[in-house]
């Protein structure tokens, strides 16, 4: 699977910018997509992630401001995101898997993991 992320840029804060990240390859039976981000200094964090029955989950830093969808085919992922801040200011790196959630450890705050990622798109946000 080859992932192919676009959509980043520079911004305003406030504004917003809508990321993509394509999936080819053997994508009939992905089912997980997400976003991820690595800020200055700091560790990459899960951003979203959609399964291909649509279930969804967000950092508890975007909710309400982020949103992450899929295409009808399921091999598109998108990341619509409003009201942007500085903190969001990232290198942002779409994800894939094949393997169904792992509530468990959803449950536990942690991370799913991934074994397909794309190049990072930056998105910078001026105050």
């Amino acid at each position: 699977v080859q992932l192919q992320a676009s959509g980043g840029g520079l911004v305003q804060a406030g504004e917003s910018l809508r990321l993509s990240c394509a999936a080819s390859g053997s994508t009939f039976s992905i089912n997980r997509m997400g976003w991820h981000r690595v800020a200055p200094g700091k560790q990459r964090e899960l951003v979203a992630r959609i399964t291909n029955l649509g279930s969804t989950k967000y950092a508890d830093s975007v909710k309400g401001r982020f949103t992450i969808s899929r295409d009808n085919a399921k091999t598109t992922v998108y990341l619509q995101m409003n009201d942007l801040k500085p903190e969001d200011t990232a290198v942002y790196f779409c994800s894939a898997d094949y393997r169904e959630a792992f509530e468990g450890l959803v449950n536990l705050g942690l991370d799913e993991p991934y074994d397909y990622w794309g190049q990072g798109t930056l998105v910078t946000v001026s105050s």
